[in-house]
């Protein structure tokens, strides 16, 4: 890929997909997940839509309940969920981040700091004293269970945590010994995760997010890569979402593509990149969620928006577009 002027059409996907409030739903005017609406606002980014991106911290504003929390669904701006997942609730730390990365812009982390306190706070309401982090909050109580992907995502958040807090002056003591805490569940606990549901083993997330979040060194990252390399790559279309399933997915392939570039697999890397690059529906070039290589067809027929966004930002973590283009690798 030569010009990020390749992807302007994904970009447009994005912003028309965004409302008048700034909620960027999976597509247009169905249901948005904070998270997503996220990974969306980091996209708009990378192509410098400034405006459409702070509309979308603005949403993230107007929407968050008091105790620091999002739902994790809204349909036409109204929750349309009982729960309130912790992983959802810190990622705005790695949009902040990123944005910040992206422009440069301190005053946007000053004027998002109180938004971003809130959502700390709740978001460390949710780890145990074993030093995980329960997944979800239902009528007022945190749910007794604990996933892998989404304390990789929490890890991620609270380093991103820290190095806000830390460009803004704030005391980050409290985000670093819970940062410890978690990465020791990962090293030498992890029987806290799945405790009372399946293991979720089978799904590739468990698998990279982790390295991608940075919890292992670069010797324990690349064995653990290595060791699921065959079970989860299909090497003529990219990286299957469930071990056992004949279903490639375009954003899991994409976060794959992020994770291998930054222990340096660029060559995985860059052949992933070049397989998924081809899931896309060619009246438009927009990619659909996946494709069931067995059948040969995608699967299922929708065009989620953060899809579109995690190859925008795969595409800019592999050719560094942008000022945030090792926003990841230097995570």
């Amino acid at each position: 890929m030569k010009s990020l002027s390749e992807l302007n059409h994904l970009s447009q996907y994005i912003a028309e997909s965004q409302d008048e409030s700034g909620g960027i739903p999976s597509e247009k005017d169905k249901i948005l997940d904070p998270w997503d609406h996220i990974e969306c606002c980091m996209a708009l980014d990378v192509f410098g839509e400034k405006e459409r991106s702070l509309l979308g911290f603005q949403w993230l504003i107007d929407h968050q309940e008091n105790d620091g929390s999002w739902y994790s669904e809204y349909q036409a701006n109204k929750n349309i969920s009982s729960r309130k997942e912790s992983n959802f609730s810190s990622y705005i730390a790695i949009g902040a981040l990123h944005n910040y990365e992206s422009y440069g812009d301190l005053n946007f982390l000053e004027n998002l700091l109180p938004t971003l306190k809130k959502s700390l706070k709740f978001t460390l309401s949710a780890q145990t004293d074993f030093g995980e982090f329960s997944w979800a909050m239902e009528n007022g109580k945190w749910l007794d269970d604990a996933l892998k992907t989404g304390n990789s995502s929490i890890f991620m958040s609270l380093k991103a945590y820290k190095k806000i807090f830390d460009l803004l002056g704030q005391n980050s003591n409290q985000i670093e010994s819970s940062l410890t805490a978690l990465r020791k569940v990962f090293l030498n606990n992890t029987s806290r995760f799945d405790r009372n549901w399946d293991s979720k083993e089978r799904y590739s997330m468990d698998w990279y997010y982790p390295i991608l979040a940075g919890i292992y060194n670069e010797s324990e990252a690349l064995k653990k890569i290595n060791s699921k390399w065959n079970i989860f790559i299909n090497e003529e279309f990219g990286c299957r979402c469930v071990s056992d399933k004949p279903w490639i997915t375009v954003a899991e392939t994409s976060e794959l593509i992020i994770t291998l570039n930054k222990i340096d697999e660029t060559k995985k890397a860059k052949d992933l990149f070049e397989k998924v690059s081809e899931l896309k529906d060619p009246k438009d070039n927009i990619f659909w969620m996946g494709y069931v290589f067995d059948d040969g067809k995608y699967w299922p027929i929708e065009k989620p928006t953060w899809t579109a966004a995690a190859y925008i930002l795969a595409a800019n973590a592999l050719n560094k577009f942008t000022s945030a283009g090792d926003f990841f690798k230097k995570l």
